[in-house]
């Protein structure tokens, strides 16, 4: 199955597609959104009691959030959702709703550890 890459140019982020880079948005909002530009993982007392064999060796390493979005594949299921989004949001204070769904994704490989 084919992955399609994450990318920043100028600030911006960009998916690839099979018609080439898609803007998804700015960069520095998504790193404001998800809290700065690093992220320590941690995991609840919750998650470890629903998850007792989960390896946690993760747990209390920082990672770059820039280097996370790099790292970033993503299904063509998702490029088509991720592409169906407005690219703009209603003010200056919203996110767009294509933003939104990336850093969405961005939360939950960031809350799902380090691989």
């Amino acid at each position: 199955m084919r992955r399609y890459e994450t990318s920043v140019e100028d600030g911006t982020i960009y998916v690839g597609t099979a018609d080439g880079p898609l803007r998804v948005g700015p960069l520095d909002r998504a790193v404001a959104v998800v809290g700065g530009p690093s992220w320590t993982i941690t995991y609840s007392d919750g998650t470890r009691q629903r998850h007792p064999g989960m390896n946690t060796a993760d747990e209390g390493l920082t990672v770059d959030v820039v280097d996370m979005i790099h790292a970033m594949t993503h299904s063509e299921r998702f490029v088509e959702t991720l592409a169906a989004q407005p690219a703009e949001g209603t003010d200056e204070e919203d996110i767009s709703p294509r933003l939104g769904l990336f850093v969405g994704k961005l939360l939950q490989n960031l809350e799902g550890g380090v691989s």
